[in-house]
Parts: structure tokens; sequence; C-alpha cells
């Protein structure tokens, strides 16, 4: 069977992007340098595999996100922990938690550096 084993982004400066993933808890694990002066950081959570791979291309401080593409989603044990953790870093929500549906999880959306989506979603008690 195929096994999704991670995805990209494409990123403007690598410390910034290491440093906010990091604040969500994933831990660099190996950089690469490709023959066109590209540099891949491969990064995953604790006891899992490298499911982000941050690329930085030469020349390229941004990228324009499109329409497409939406966010990633990591769930976490307490949202409004995890929050006030992530604001101690600078990073603060789109808008306040909250939920899709009554009695479902409460969620809520930061930025990276980029402008790409990270979905956090609280696991059930």
């Amino acid at each position: 069977m195929p096994e999704l084993i991670h995805t990209c982004y494409r990123i403007g400066d690598i410390d910034r992007s290491v440093a906010f993933y990091g604040a969500l808890g994933f831990e660099e694990r190996r950089r690469m340098d490709l023959p066109d002066g590209a540099t891949n950081v491969f990064l995953g959570l604790p006891g899992d595999g490298d499911r982000l791979e941050l690329t930085k291309n030469p020349g390229v401080d941004s990228y324009d996100l499109g329409t497409g593409y939406n966010h990633i989603a990591l769930t976490v044990e307490d949202l409004d922990d995890t929050l006030a953790g992530l604001a101690q870093e600078g990073i603060q929500p789109e808008k306040p938690p909250y939920q899709v549906r009554a009695g479902g999880s409460r969620i809520c959306f930061v930025r990276d550096p980029d402008g790409y989506r990270v979905e956090l979603i609280e696991r059930p008690a």
C-alpha cells in the first residue's frame, strides 16, 4: 500500500521557519544541500518520521501561495496551553479557538513565517 511520507513547503528563510515549526514541537532531523544551491530541511514530531520538508531555493525570498492549497493539521493535548506557548514565541492565532460543530474538537489556525496555515486540533479529553 502507498504511504504518505511527507509534504514540502518552499520557504524564504530557513532559520525563521525552523524556529516556527520548533515552537509547534517539530524537531529538525537533517539538512541537505542540493546541487542547484537549494537546501532541504527535514522536520518531524517526536516518535514519528520526517513528515515536513522545507526547501529554501537560492535567490527566492517569498512565494505566491495561490488559492488551492490550504493547511496541514496537528493535534494538541491542550489548545489553550499550546496557544500560550506559541504566544511567548510571538505566534498568534488567526482568530480565537472555535468548534466547527457542537461537541466537536476545538480548533484554531496559525500561520508560519511564509504564510502557510497550520490547523491546531485539541484532542478529545
